[in-house]
């Protein structure tokens, strides 16, 4: 998926830009802000990371994605993140199984390989009630930045970004504010300057 999306991505890169992920698209905004380091060495201005544990931290969950269908839904009904309409409707579950299952397949098939940590601040939330990744495997993200790192806690179990998606959206909200704030102020301080 980073080898496809890398290349799409960069065309979009003359601009300053931050990463934002949640869960499988957590690790997508990691690994592709370290592809586009190592390609372009270019990196994100900021990168929000939610609902994930710390890549280099192995994941010991059991493999979902290739469950009989009807194991599968239930893997979906006890991670609460699927609605209950969805799940009930065939015709849509027909359509939504597959993708649901690459998507599993791409998170339980993932390989952390260890590099050197991002210059790039790194702020994770995570769900105060979320029984799979607690508290203890966000703050191992601190080891993947050399730059500033923040940890908040919300709340909500997984899918904490639908139950407190105000208090997300306003953390959020603040810190664009203040990355925006701090790569303005060199262009301000410099105006008068000859």
């Amino acid at each position: 998926m980073i080898e496809a999306l890398t290349p799409r991505i960069s065309a979009l890169l003359d601009k300053k830009f931050a990463l934002f992920g949640h869960s499988m698209g957590a690790i997508i905004a990691f690994e592709l802000a370290r592809e586009l380091r190592r390609r372009t060495g270019l990196q994100p201005e900021h990168i929000f990371i939610s609902g994930s544990r710390a890549p280099q931290l192995r994941d010991t969950s059991p493999i979902t994605y290739d469950l009989p269908d009807n194991e599968f839904r239930a893997e979906l009904r006890k991670l609460n993140g699927t609605p209950a309409e969805v799940l009930e409707n065939a015709e849509l579950m027909n359509l939504m199984l597959p993708l649901l299952r690459a998507d599993f397949e791409l998170v339980q098939t993932y390989q952390y390989c260890d590099e050197p940590p991002l210059d790039c601040p790194l702020t994770i939330y995570g769900g105060l009630q979320d029984p799979e990744i607690p508290r203890e495997a966000l703050l191992p993200w601190e080891q993947q930045t050399k730059a500033q790192f923040s940890l908040q806690m919300l709340p909500g179990d997984h899918f904490f970004l639908r139950s407190a998606s105000h208090q997300l959206l306003d953390l959020l909200r603040q810190e664009l504010l203040r990355i925006t704030a701090r790569l303005i102020q060199p262009r301000i301080s410099g105006a008068g300057q000859v």
